[in-house]
């Protein structure tokens, strides 16, 4: 028979550490947790292999695993000296999910399971406290209501008929706190509790330990295709065919007295990376109440104080924990009766900062090496430390302060639903989620939102935990907000803000204010630095950017940038004083006429070549040539078709037809790059001039200059092999008028399908390639991106792709072409130097295919320079290993 039950407790562990596809990482940890003699509450776990199962209607759980349950139930009953059921000594047992990869959060859990009316009764004689009993109770009777038996929230704020229940009984008594509650008034929450899960569900509470068992099982597993879950799967891009294990634990209670305890905590600053244990503990409490912050916790230093024995053996076990795991540690413990138990260890999720410091100081203190440290960076997150930081000479007035849950700027309407958050975001809006607290339901929000804040939690609280991993900017436990979800408002000691109204939030200090911050660039820290080092010393593949201006070249330098990969030409057209004379161009309606017009774009382009050729010293620069369609410069508006009418001595209705001979039905796929040039040479005739007339000037300064020319659009060979020659005469004029010496490539920019199979013929004329992923993979898939988005989001919701190919490059379709264009390219020219210039050339799965397929550099926007040379570094690391 097949096994599918793994048990863990009193120093025996069927599973391990390895085994995290099979046991989840929740399962594997505790297994591991159990060996190492760490005090685990025994359970067990059921392996991810029953997740598809579970999913399948013919599929009996209680046939399929009844007696290894069985078997493994008899066991904890065993080593807790109770018994399942048992109406005198019952024991009490809490179901958890446990996926592969961590997912905080997303899946449910159930507590205090095997609780009825005969059992909770043993529990009073058992613990001599009928509070305690019946608060576990209304406990379990609430999380069995919502997760198995589908009991819903009543309004957008989330609030389920329970928390109503709640609040409506402490209203009625005149308390604040769920702990002034008796336990009669606790008992009457249990049956009051009930009638509503009849009330909703025309179902009985299950009294039967057993039927809650099997019950909360199925929901556990079924959790995994929960909305939240898949939400987050695909937001992080991991496998939904991996399942989720689920573990079943002997319950620990921090809820009996003042000798218990429960919290969360990290065995280092996981906002910062700082060292030392940081976390947040409730007295009295169970461990949802420090998660779904309902009540602020305090912080974990302050259990020192409480209980320094209990607090000693934390901290040595954290230690034991980071040094065995070889990273930061997230971990959940519960202190019942002053004894310590571990729930819980994982990797602790962590901001961009906090990522880069701890890697570096692991490898300073002799933990792990250098390429460990690069191995276990996400370079995704090093996006959140480049972004700018709230200018302090430059801030608004100060509306209240919170905790400072996660790091970095927020600027954005204030709203007070997850789904207004999407719907808003959805439209262009930038908005802050405004919560009481947040929950799972609220992940789609937080995903939409720029940032998050909540009246109550804390730094370990759902919210904080959340946001840290997002890399969003996020302010919890900020007491002095009075929202009102009804009214959709913000009160703050009598100031009154409602939605739409802008904030600013900085995570890094917990601060509020009201308007818009000033900001002011971000800070690279040493130790950045130093992990760029390594990065630079491991990786291959070079890393350039896409700059259109010396300031954009500017900021890629200070990212650590060699070389410009595309430079687009046509994005300096744009500006007022330019426009124009490119509209004069376009609309010349002879040869003179238009070659006039060029004569006033081409100082122009001139000096902006200048600029550009001085910051980039050294380095190569790649210049595309014209490529958008005309009808991206054309005018539109009355203003600016007599403008033009106007410069170029032609009637308005003159103008207007000749805007009409120029429309095309489908003009990406039209009149643009070299079939531009074809048409009209003088137009990549005088870009070329420009270019070289500003590379000898910039030469004459003493300034390498290593030029790079790209020819773009090319889908049949004849269209190089006439435009080289036309682009190199004027190159090849300027450069020995000037008498100097300037070595330059033309190469073309291949971006479509029927280029990358003639890749061949095509490069008998060109120095290099340079793929435009963007172009291509509209015209491999037949997408166009601009248009994509009203159908692309329910392709991925529905498995029809696991991923947005316009955000991470489809290596089976659009890949397999340019794999056929490098190896037909590098089949007539072995040197042929080739790069990727889409946006996917800073997408780290994107540039690991790169690698892979031998590039010699990917370029990006410059905020994805650091990104991309972490990446490329991790691809090297793994085709090391692949070769091994």
């Amino acid at each position: 028979m097949a096994r599918y039950v793994y048990r863990f407790g009193a120093g025996e562990a069927d599973g391990n550490v390895t085994q995290k596809s099979l046991l989840g990482g929740k399962g594997a940890n505790l297994a591991e947790m159990t060996a190492l003699g760490i005090p685990v509450p025994p359970g067990f776990t059921i392996t991810t292999e029953v997740c598809a199962l579970s999913a399948q209607e013919d599929t009996n759980l209680r046939e399929l695993l009844g007696q290894q349950v069985d078997s493994a139930l008899e066991r904890v009953g065993e080593l807790t000296d109770s018994g399942f059921g048992d109406r005198n000594n019952p024991l009490l047992l809490s179901v958890r999910s446990g996926a592969p990869v961590s997912m905080p959060g997303m899946m449910d859990t159930i507590l205090n399971l095997g609780l009825n009316d005969e059992t909770v009764a043993g529990l009073v004689e058992r613990t001599g406290d009928a509070r305690f009993a019946y608060d576990c109770y209304r406990r379990f009777v609430a999380m069995y209501g919502e997760v198995v038996m589908g009991v819903e929230g009543e309004s957008e704020s989330d609030e389920t008929p329970f928390a109503r229940i709640l609040a409506e009984k402490k209203t009625e008594l005149g308390v604040l706190e769920d702990s002034k509650l008796s336990a009669d008034d606790l008992k009457s929450l249990v049956t009051a509790y009930k009638i509503e899960i009849l009330k909703q569900t025309a179902q009985p509470f299950p009294e039967d330990p057993m039927a809650q068992l099997w019950g909360a099982v199925k929901a556990v597993f079924g959790s995994w295709q929960n909305k939240r879950a898949v939400f987050y799967r695909r937001m992080h891009n991991i496998d939904g065919s991996v399942g989720t294990a689920v573990n079943v634990q002997a319950m620990v209670f921090g809820n009996m007295g003042d000798d218990c305890a429960t919290g969360v905590a990290f065995t280092r600053n996981p906002a910062t990376g700082a060292p030392g244990f940081f976390g947040e503990f409730l007295p009295n409490a169970q461990g949802e109440d420090v998660v779904a912050g309902i009540r602020t916790p305090l912080e974990v230093t302050e259990l020192g104080n409480m209980m320094p024995e209990v607090y000693a053996e934390l901290l040595t076990v954290a230690e034991r924990l980071e040094r065995h795991f070889g990273d930061m540690q997230d971990l959940e413990f519960t202190i019942q009766s002053g004894r310590l138990w571990l729930l819980q260890t994982r990797t602790g999720k962590r901001t961009g900062a906090a990522m880069i410091k701890v890697a570096v100081d692991m490898v300073t203190e002799g933990h792990i090496d250098e390429r460990a440290a690069i191995a276990r960076m996400d370079p995704n997150k090093l996006d959140e430390i480049l972004h700018p930081t709230i200018d302090p000479a430059n801030k608004p007035p100060l509306v209240a302060k919170g905790l400072p849950a996660s790091p970095g700027a927020a600027i954005g309407r204030i709203v007070f639903s997850a789904t207004t958050a999407e719907q808003w975001a959805g439209r262009g809006e930038q908005v802050i989620l405004l919560r009481i607290d947040t929950s799972p339901e609220d992940i789609h929000g937080m995903q939409a939102a720029v940032g998050v804040l909540t009246a109550r939690g804390g730094m370990t609280s759902h919210a904080a935990v959340v946001a840290r991993g997002m890399g969003k900017p996020c302010v919890t436990a900020c007491k002095s907000l009075e929202i009102d979800y009804g009214k959709r408002e913000l009160v703050v000691d009598g100031r009154k803000f409602v939605e739409g109204d802008l904030l600013t939030l900085d995570g890094s200090t917990g601060e509020i204010f009201a308007g818009r911050a000033g900001l002011m660039p971000a800070a690279i820290s040493d130790d950045f630095e130093t992990m760029m080092t390594w990065v630079d010393e491991v990786r291959r593949l070079k890393v350039r950017t896409n700059a259109d201006t010396a300031v954009d070249a500017r900021t890629a330098i200070a990212f650590g940038a060699e070389g410009i990969g595309l430079c687009r030409t046509e994005h300096m057209f744009f500006a007022p004083e330019r426009i124009l004379a490119v509209r004069e161009m376009i609309l010349a309606d002879s040869l003179e006429s238009r070659v006039e017009a060029l004569s006033k774009i081409l100082p122009m382009q001139r000096e902006d070549f200048k600029d550009i050729f001085r910051v980039m010293a050294g380095l190569p620069v790649t210049i595309r040539l014209l490529d958008p369609p005309l009808h991206e410069f054309l005018p539109h508006a009355d203003k600016e078709v007599a403008e033009v009418a106007a410069a170029t001595g032609r009637s308005v209705d003159d103008v207007r037809r000749a805007i009409a001979d120029l429309s095309e039905v489908n003009p990406m796929l039209g009149h643009r790059g070299c079939r531009l040039a074809v048409s009209w040479p003088e137009v990549y005739e005088t870009q070329a001039r420009a270019i070289a007339e500003a590379a000898v000037a910039v030469v004459a300064e003493g300034i390498d200059v290593r030029l790079e020319i790209m020819i773009p659009f090319v889908s049949v060979p004849e269209e190089l092999r006439a435009l080289r020659p036309l682009v190199c005469e004027q190159v090849d004029a300027v450069v020995a008028a000037a008498g100097i010496e300037l070595d330059y490539l033309v190469g073309t920019m291949i971006e479509l399908p029927r280029a990358c199979l003639i890749a061949g013929e095509i490069a008998e004329n060109a120095d290099f390639f340079s793929f435009g992923t963007n172009d291509l993979t509209q015209t491999t898939y037949g997408l166009s991106r601009d248009d994509s988005g009203r159908f692309l989001p329910e392709y991925l919701a529905k498995g029809f792709m696991s991923q947005d190919p316009f955000a991470c490059l489809d290596t089976a379709g659009v890949g397999a072409l340019i794999r056929v264009g490098v190896e037909q390219g590098r089949a007539v020219k072995t040197k042929l130097k080739v790069g990727i210039c889409g946006e996917h050339g800073g997408e780290p799965s994107s540039v690991e295919f790169c690698h892979r397929e031998g590039f010699d550099y990917v370029s990006c926007s410059p905020f994805r320079v650091p990104i991309a040379r972490v990446a490329a570094a991790q691809a090297a690391l793994r085709g090391e290993a692949r070769s091994k």
